[in-house]
């Protein structure tokens, strides 16, 4: 009898001790599940590129950390990048130059942090149309910083191209004006020279002018330049010549209210004239605060007859009362996206299918 308890007795504490090493086993496989399912934290990056004054043949990072190793791609006006650096491992690297490709870098330039998804220390991303090589993100944004570089008045490799001598433009302007720019531009040559002057605003150009100076000779170029479509904030001005470069910033003011007015609707969408100081969209909700329609991505400005779709699966009361909100971010990325705000309230208006109906019906509902 008492060998049985025995043997029983065993039997249990030996089932005691299996499910505790099973759990033991659990905990550490658990605890190493990242590791073992390769899942690590989000990879992270940050960039410091400061202003500078170059050659135009290189630029220089101050400062890059990069979690899982990448690139560094320089960018100016157009989504097509100027040079990419060569890979960089993980960590820290400081002081970091960037030779030129084809183009001049000079002007306002970006600089994009990049993975290296394929793990073959050589970048993809524009080759597989953005599958590959992704920017590292911060709260949904490409990490990346900007900086204005301009060029060296010394050296010979300059030597034969025009001067910006000095830059003349207002402080501040509208986003709906027109600005007069005016440089001095110089020849330092011994002979009679035709060149190209340009302007730019945050790297794009603008507007150009052909002029020809004699050897020695300065003369003033004037830009007129309509700011309409600029996006406001501080933005930098810049004149350029074919290896030198001045620029100056100017804060532009919104030149309205932020503004959204429902104009007409139907059970399928919604129609809204909107003025954002943004890039955003619009987006339509209902009473409990959801979201049941977007308008697609929006510049900066003013826009009208802008279209708004309810999602198919939507369906809306005439008397329904609805809200059109102006947002700060992609249509695509809603959880990233911000109310835009003016003066601390948030930019929309409250409306029913059927006010914007009568409205249209000049208000005459008799029969």
């Amino acid at each position: 009898m008492s060998s049985r308890v025995t043997f029983g007795t065993i039997k249990q504490v030996g089932a005691i001790v299996i499910a505790i090493a099973v759990v033991l086993a659990a905990g550490i496989v658990v605890g190493q599940a990242p590791a073992i399912f390769g899942v690590d934290e989000d990879p992270s990056a940050s960039i410091t590129f400061e202003d500078q004054q170059g050659d135009g043949e290189s630029v220089v990072i101050d400062e890059v950390t990069l979690s899982d190793g990448g690139f560094v791609v320089i960018t100016s006006s157009g989504d097509e990048p100027l040079v990419v650096s060569d890979y960089l491992e993980s960590g820290t690297h400081e002081d970091v130059t960037i030779e030129r490709g084809e183009a001049e870098l000079a002007g306002r330039l970006t600089a994009t942090v990049h993975r290296d998804t394929t793990n073959d220390e050589t970048y993809t991303y524009e080759d597989s149309n953005g599958e590959e090589d992704q920017p590292y993100l911060e709260n949904g944004f490409p990490v990346q910083d900007t900086a204005a570089v301009t060029t060296s008045e010394d050296g010979d490799a300059l030597s034969d191209s025009f001067r910006v001598e000095s830059l003349d433009a207002p402080d501040s302007a509208t986003t709906n004006e027109t600005i007069n720019v005016t440089a001095e531009i110089s020849n330092p040559t011994e002979l009679e020279t035709q060149q190209t002057v340009t302007f730019r605003i945050d790297g794009t150009a603008l507007e150009q002018q052909t002029l020809t100076l004699g050897g020695g000779e300065t003369r003033e170029v004037t830009f007129e330049i309509d700011t309409t479509g600029t996006p406001p904030g501080e933005q930098t001005l810049g004149v350029y010549t074919d290896g030198d470069g001045a620029l100056q910033p100017i804060e532009l003011e919104f030149h309205t209210d932020p503004s959204v007015e429902a104009v007409d609707a139907s059970d399928e969408n919604v129609t809204v004239d909107v003025a954002t100081p943004e890039d955003g969209f619009v987006a339509i909700e209902d009473g409990d605060g959801a979201v049941i329609a977007t308008s697609d991505g929006l510049d900066a400005g003013e826009h009208e007859d802008v279209s708004v779709p309810f999602d198919d699966d939507v369906s809306v009361d005439d008397n329904q009362e609805l809200t059109a909100v102006v947002y700060e971010g992609e249509p695509d990325d809603l959880e990233n996206a911000t109310v835009l705000e003016f003066e601390g309230a948030p930019v929309e208006t409250t409306f029913t299918i059927a006010d914007l109906t009568d409205e249209d019906d000049g208000g005459d509902n008799s029969e």
